[in-house]
């Protein structure tokens, strides 16, 4: 599995997750409301959630550090679906909503998977409901390619499912 280089955006580091980060993850991943749309429950152990965000298995993660200083804001996660394929996940620390903090973020981590490590299409999973989440995609030039109706079942029930997708010639230089 490749490593997760060091970015840079102009507010923020886009860097691997550490041990004292879990605690500033926290509130996103023990909370219902954050967690609504994810794969899994709201975390109730933070040992569970330290392994989760420290060691997991399917992908590599980031997370955006202020350059200003503090602790990061958003966590960033890309899994390999396959040759030149990538899926985008991600979770925002409850209190930086509508700062441009994801566009920004996720921005620069396409630009590195086009550019530098030569991916030909990245995708997302959203739930319709997810609102602002399809509608950041959408402004980054994502296409809504299809809608899986009860495409799984999680925590709160089966799930309809929005695939979002960009490819690499459709991503500006």
């Amino acid at each position: 599995m490749l490593e997760s280089p060091t970015l840079t955006t102009p507010r923020f580091t886009l860097r691997p997750p550490l041990e004292a980060d879990v605690d500033t993850f926290w509130p996103a991943f023990s909370s219902d409301n954050h967690m609504r749309y994810w794969s899994c429950a709201a975390f109730t152990d933070r040992e569970v959630l330290r392994d989760y965000l420290l060691h997991t298995k399917a992908g590599r993660s980031w997370v955006a550090v202020p350059h200003a200083g503090g602790a990061p804001v958003f966590r960033l996660f890309v899994g390999e679906r396959g040759e030149q394929v990538a899926e985008i996940g991600y979770i925002m620390v409850p209190g930086h909503e509508g700062q441009g903090i994801a566009r920004e973020c996720l921005s620069a981590l396409i630009t590195h998977l086009f550019r530098q490590e030569g991916y030909q299409r990245i995708w997302g999973d959203v739930d319709p409901r997810n609102t602002p989440s399809s509608r950041l995609l959408l402004s980054l030039g994502f296409t809504r390619e299809a809608h899986i109706r009860q495409a799984m079942k999680t925590h709160i029930g089966w799930c309809d499912t929005w695939l979002w997708g960009l490819l690499a010639d459709e991503w500006p230089d």
